[in-house]
């Protein structure tokens, strides 16, 4: 008799496409998939001040302002 693990439930993916409304809160994997950048540096620049301040909607759960995300892309460039 073989234990299977119960089906891991995973929340579906933000589109990137969120970004283009200033208003939306991303999910932190897509703030990483539109930056390039890792959880560990983000919140090191977080930190630093170099970087937009996540929204805490609770304790486990964490957003970022697309239109803060987008204006801090834009001037990286």
């Amino acid at each position: 008799m073989s234990i299977t693990a119960p089906p891991r439930t995973t929340k579906p993916a933000q589109p990137l496409e969120s970004a283009n409304n200033p208003a939306a809160l991303l999910r932190f994997s897509t703030v990483q998939a539109l930056t390039g950048l890792s959880r560990s540096t983000i919140y090191t620049r977080i930190r630093a001040k170099t970087f937009p301040e996540p929204i805490k909607l609770g304790t486990r759960c964490t957003r970022f302002r697309a239109g803060d995300v987008t204006a801090w892309l834009e001037a990286a460039a």
